[in-house]
């Protein structure tokens, strides 16, 4: 039977499955017949709540939605940064600094340590060339 040859209703069914993505993916998971849900269809109709489980949501990402995001992370952000007290960090910071010199410190004593004794071991071991 031809596409053009199905009856109406067919059409109009095949229409509402377009309309319903969820429903195509539950006839394929649970193998079910198309027949049972098109009968299903006719008995039911298309406004019947049985079938808004099927109905896909539409995202609503517009720009709009996306400016008003930005927007109330930037509140968000201005917010905690109103609470931060600003001396506590420089604070921080200071510490953290003082950390970090010491640490560059002890590394360059060690590596000038292992550098004295590589020199010390090559002066010792010169006393005994003839």
């Amino acid at each position: 039977m031809s596409e053009n040859n199905l009856h109406p209703t067919v059409h109009q069914f095949r229409k509402f499955i377009n309309d319903h993505p969820k429903l195509r993916k539950e006839i394929r998971k649970t193998g079910r017949s198309w027949q049972e849900y098109y009968e299903k269809w006719v008995l039911l109709g298309e406004e019947d709540s049985y079938w808004d489980k099927f109905k896909e949501e539409i995202p609503t990402t517009t720009s709009n939605n996306n400016e008003d995001n930005k927007s109330e992370l930037f509140n968000q952000f201005m917010n905690y940064m109103e609470k931060v007290d600003i001396d506590k960090v420089q604070k921080q910071v200071h510490q953290l600094s003082g950390t970090i010199g010491t640490i560059q410190e002890l590394i360059d004593q060690f590596q000038g340590s292992k550098k004295g004794s590589k020199e010390n071991e090559r002066h010792l071991f010169s006393l005994f060339k003839d």
